[in-house]
């Protein structure tokens, strides 16, 4: 989809790598440009091919560039001007010290989308602060969604990092389009903080309408959503949202005629009020038989439901396994790379057939120096108005 668009990753971490990374993987040719000690992910397991760094930094070229040195940021100015797309995630004003001060760099390359990825946007007491997930969790309200205040602890994935990237993603597509009619390019700004608050936009909407103010069990227990624990001592999700139909058929499959008869349990707003209450029931009904017996009970009926699978458990899933979910790439020294595709098909297919696995560190260097030198040439020998 993006064949012939050249990005410029000059991110580290997650939040500008998975932009760009995204990008790449519908046919953009991303250049990761690193300094010489590299993303400091490369690190995440020992060595400097390390997982986190994978997980975010296929289907690029690498090369590394010291900006400390004048020749080096020349080169790096010169690089951008082949590119359509800039992406970074640096604090305000970094871009400066590098020699790609924003106004500048419009000035210089008016039809590149540059998209800038910072913590707190470019205004307000906390602009130069440093952020990562935890932080724009926290800030955002996401983690008092999630955190028990009688055990306060931290857990689970990045939700922060990740969706900021999807943001940034989706402002470039956009300005992209844009630039297909007018000509013309974009500087694009996306903090972690609003687009973390973007992401729960119900829970805002809810405070913003009625007054609620969310916690834990806010979202489950609208939502009708169940984690049941089994004979076998394995998990089983239920969700059954808003919609009766799904209620009458659990109760079906349950032969629970007590349940359809309790008065805290008749309509949907009586089940959310009484929540807990109805998960008690539920759970005592599903310890009385084995995961697998209930799957295949409730596989004949419409009830949405899954097992609570492992990561492992749902790389070996059969739909996953269908779907052919995981893809496998082949870094000529560091071997076989393997992680989830893209889930994006296109004519039913996945956008990129060869998926490129992340490079070493100034893996590509020689052969982009070399496209620079050509660039450069070329542009010397232009005639000028």
């Amino acid at each position: 989809m993006l064949s012939g668009t050249r990005v410029i990753d000059l991110g580290s971490f997650i939040t500008a790598p998975l932009a760009a990374m995204m990008l790449g993987d519908l046919g953009a040719d991303v250049i990761k440009v690193e300094r010489p000690e590299g993303d400091p992910f490369r690190n995440s397991h020992g060595g400097k091919y390390g997982a986190t760094f994978l997980a975010f930094n296929r289907n690029k070229r690498g090369i590394v560039l010291d900006t400390a040195i004048a020749a080096e940021k020349a080169r790096l100015l010169a690089l951008v001007e082949t590119a359509d797309v800039l992406i970074d995630n640096f604090r305000p004003g970094v871009l400066a010290k590098i020699g790609l001060e924003p106004k500048a760099l419009a000035q210089r390359c008016p039809r590149l989308i540059h998209c800038s990825i910072t913590g707190f946007g470019d205004a307000g007491p906390y602009r130069t602060r440093p952020a990562f997930d935890h932080v724009g969790q926290a800030l955002s309200g996401l983690t008092s969604l999630m955190v028990d205040p009688a055990r306060p602890e931290a857990f689970g994935p990045t939700l922060s990092d990740n969706v900021t990237a999807m943001y940034a993603c989706y402002g470039v597509l956009g300005a992209l389009v844009e630039r297909g009619s007018t000509g013309k390019g974009r500087r694009l700004e996306v903090n972690m903080l609003e687009s973390s608050m973007a992401f729960i936009q119900d829970i805002y909407m809810g405070l913003t309408r009625t007054g609620q103010v969310s916690g834990k069990y806010t979202r489950i227990t609208r939502s009708q959503a169940f984690v049941l624990t089994c004979a076998d001592e394995k998990m089983l999700a239920i969700h059954l949202s808003t919609t009766e139909k799904f209620w009458g058929e659990l109760l079906a499959a349950l032969d629970a005629k007590d349940l359809a008869a309790d008065p805290r349990f008749t309509t949907h707003q009586t089940r959310v009020k009484h929540y807990h209450e109805l998960s008690h029931a539920l759970q005592q009904r599903f310890r009385a038989r084995t995961r697998g017996e209930w799957m295949a009970l409730l596989d004949a009926t419409d009830v949405p439901f899954s097992p609570v699978n492992t990561v492992a458990d749902a790389l070996a899933d059969p739909q996953v396994d269908a779907l052919g979910t995981m893809v496998r790439m082949v870094h000529p020294t560091e071997g076989e790379v393997a992680g989830i595709a893209c889930p994006v098909l296109a004519d039913g297919k996945r956008p990129v057939q060869a998926m490129r696995a992340p490079p070493m560190i100034g893996e590509h260097t020689a052969e982009i120096l070399a496209e620079i030198e050509t660039f450069m040439k070329s542009k010397a020998s232009a005639p000028t108005k």
